[in-house]
């Protein structure tokens, strides 16, 4: 399929047919407006109307004819100086497709009318797609998946808005009016010139004096000079300057520069710096090829350690975990190729296998590759067998230790992974062990506090081994011995303290507090938020405690309030981390 043509149109006064009451007819009608044109609604009276909708036609917003669509209605009720044939139709017939390849017809295919047509979910009956647009005063940014995906497409074009300073449509009026002011002066100064011309052409013999100007060259070039002046100038803070500071620009701004571009002309042989000094950078030295490992923490960008973040600003090369948040690959400079771990039930190894790959193609292309893991690489992140790997192949690691969730999520959580008199040993296990096999159950200690990682996706199975009784192995029994081993069970009562917690670290937090009795139930019943893990023990209470419920959820995270704002650099903007980035590898450090 060829790209499409991407165009905006004046729509002020034209006659826009909405064919359906829903939802999306509703939302078709809002845009309508809100480019000027008039929408008319037809659906026949036993038709539901969106609420929304109903309130729009109740208004006298919107028209609606009560029918059925008849292909009359297409020639019927448009504009007078077009003979009455409507400028675009919408079918939001959802299902219906029958009804849009009826419509389709008789819009497109006539070669009397052509009149665009677009159909809901139907990309091969649509002569024109609505792309999803960010809208601030002048400035509009479509987004279009050519009808592939309708909520990527959404996420994209909220993914680029959330990026521009806040209302960055008043930047684009004002440097609207600085081009339309230098055409205004080029125009000036062009009449200028042709005025002056005329008076010394029409002068007199018998004149006894001459103005202070007579002997002024005013030339065609000076004023070309000044004109290419003035729209370098434009276009060089268009593609130079920072987002920010355009937004900051004030009609102050817009007098002076204009005024220093208007009464300078620079000569023939004057030089100017260009924006980057490309002879700078190839003097720089090359950087020899290395492979970082390093952990991305529990979530939280503040968590990173400042080696980890200047390996993120500085690697060519970035390959990450699934889970490795999106805040933290935010920060990931816009140049820098990434790779994310296509990994899922099923394919782990291959996915780590075409990791690894990727890693040594770019090592062995001269790259800076950082392979990003969530929390510690050591933790459960297969560092030590990726170390061992690239080793092997002639390229050894250097390994950054990150925060890992294990501890730092039950601190987040209020639960000590230690408290004198209740618990005295810390246990991190994992919830799911090689090629997806169960793993064997902890014994019961009551004075243990265990983390499972990678557990939720199977925490019935978990739990339920967790309280299976313990049995004693043959060999104790003939012993007579006390003493007990794990044979289908850990042996932990049900009523343990336990406590889930999701995205730690992270704005979107949940804790649920619960026991081994309901936690199966609680996590089923408010659903899966990876990545998460589950403390069980007695400290899940030390702090906080559920007040005799089954279970109880909290929302969100407060841990760092205020503190984001002190740490500028990882909640600055895109021109903020390629600034500290460049810095950064001009000084050669990770």
């Amino acid at each position: 399929m060829p790209a499409l043509l991407l165009t905006a149109h004046d729509c002020v006064g034209h006659v826009h047919l909405i064919i359906g009451s829903n939802s999306i007819a509703n939302a078709r009608c809002a845009k309508s407006l809100e480019v000027g044109a008039k929408p008319i609604v037809i659906a026949p009276e036993d038709a539901e109307v969106y609420y929304a909708l109903k309130d729009k036609i109740d208004a006298g917003h919107v028209e609606r004819r009560t029918a059925r669509f008849q292909d009359e209605d297409l020639t019927r009720w448009g504009r007078d100086e077009i003979d009455n044939i409507v400028d675009a139709v919408f079918v939001v017939l959802g299902g219906k497709e029958s009804m849009g390849m009826f419509i389709n017809h008789h819009c497109y295919q006539e070669p009397r009318l052509r009149i665009p047509v677009n159909v809901l979910d139907s990309p091969n009956l649509c002569t024109f797609s609505l792309p999803s647009t960010h809208s601030d005063g002048p400035l509009q940014i479509g987004i279009t998946t050519s009808g592939k995906g309708c909520k990527l497409a959404t996420r994209i074009r909220r993914e680029i808005a959330s990026l521009l300073p806040p209302n960055f449509g008043s930047a684009v009026e004002l440097l609207g009016t600085i081009r339309r002011r230098i055409w205004e002066e080029d125009h000036r100064s062009h009449q200028a010139l042709e005025d002056h011309t005329a008076v010394a052409e029409n002068e007199e013999d018998d004149i006894p004096a001459q103005k202070p100007t007579f002997n002024q060259l005013i030339s065609e070039s000076d004023h070309a000079a000044a004109k290419t002046r003035r729209i370098r100038w434009l276009s060089q803070i268009c593609e130079y300057w920072p987002l920010r500071r355009l937004a900051s620009i004030t009609d102050a701004d817009i007098d002076r520069i204009l005024q220093s571009y208007t009464t300078v002309v620079p000569s023939a042989t004057s030089t100017s710096t260009p924006p980057l000094d490309i002879s700078t950078l190839e003097l720089r030295a090359q950087p020899q090829p290395r492979i970082i490992l390093a952990g991305s923490g529990p979530g939280s960008p503040s968590l990173l350690t400042l080696a980890t973040h200047r390996a993120i600003l500085t690697a060519t090369v970035i390959l990450a975990d699934k889970l490795v948040p999106s805040a933290i690959l935010d920060l990931i400079p816009r140049r820098t190729p990434l790779h994310i771990a296509r990994k899922f039930p099923g394919n782990a190894e291959a996915a780590q296998s075409e990791l690894l790959t990727l890693g040594l193609e770019a090592l062995q292309n001269g790259h800076t590759v950082l392979r990003l893991k969530q929390g510690d690489p050591y933790i459960y992140g297969r560092g030590s067998e990726e170390f061992a790997w690239f080793e092997e192949r002639g390229y050894k690691p250097i390994v950054l230790p990150g925060i890992t969730s294990a501890l730092s999520a039950p601190l987040f959580a209020q639960v000590p992974a230690t408290s004198r008199g209740v618990s005295d040993q810390v246990l991190i296990c994992t919830g799911t062990g090689r090629k997806g096999k169960a793993p064997e159950p902890p014994v019961f200690n009551a004075s243990i506090t265990v983390v499972f990682l990678m557990a939720l996706h199977r925490v019935g199975e978990l739990v339920g081994s967790l309280v299976a009784p313990s049995l004693p192995s043959p060999r104790d029994e003939e012993k007579g011995g006390d003493d007990h081993v794990v044979v289908n069970g850990g042996g932990w009562p049900e009523d343990t303290p336990c406590v889930v917690v999701e995205r730690a670290s992270c704005s979107d937090q949940r804790v649920i507090r619960s026991t081994l009795q309901f936690v199966v139930q609680a996590v089923e019943a408010e659903g899966s938020r990876p990545p998460g893990l589950l403390v069980v023990g007695k400290a899940c209470e030390v702090l906080k405690g559920r007040g005799g419920a089954r279970w109880v959820v909290e929302e969100g995270f407060e841990g760092f309030e205020g503190l984001d704002d002190v740490v500028g650099l990882y909640g600055g903007g895109g021109e903020m981390r390629e600034m500290v980035a460049e810095r950064v590898r001009e000084r050669g450090d990770i």
